[in-house]
């Protein structure tokens, strides 16, 4: 399965976490959530891959290839982008909002991963989802 999903990919990530810090029982604790700004980009993913859903999740092993295209913006289409959010970073969303919409069981499944990410002058997201 591939699909491209236009749209300008999110630049927050699962590392922009708040940490919320308490006492509990005398004891210090502390507890990470998503910020309303990774909330957002969580469900514009979640909006954006929801068309392109399987009616069954794939099992065994899966290859994921993604294509991150950031806006040109005066630089030249096609060129790599260099500049964050790292790779994995951006990953961790998608595959998680894949997950949510049972692409695969479970994201332990994706055992092969090409993850690129470019400056393009149409914006968006190409994904390929392949079994193994």
């Amino acid at each position: 399965m591939q699909f491209f999903m236009p749209m300008r990919p999110p630049t927050v990530t699962h590392h922009d976490k708040k940490l919320h810090a308490f006492m509990r029982g005398g004891k210090p604790c502390a507890v990470l959530h998503d910020t309303p700004e990774l909330k957002d980009a969580r469900a514009k993913l979640h909006a954006a891959l929801a068309p392109f859903a399987p009616a069954q999740p794939m099992t065994g092993a899966v290859q994921l290839v993604v294509k991150w295209l950031f806006p040109a913006e005066g630089r030249p289409n096609g060129s790599w982008k260099t500049t964050k959010p790292d790779n994995d970073n951006l990953e961790k969303a998608l595959k998680d909002e894949m997950t949510r919409l049972h692409f695969w069981r479970d994201d332990a499944q994706v055992c092969s991963e090409v993850a690129e990410k470019f400056w393009a002058d149409t914006p968006g997201i190409y994904v390929e989802v392949r079994g193994l």
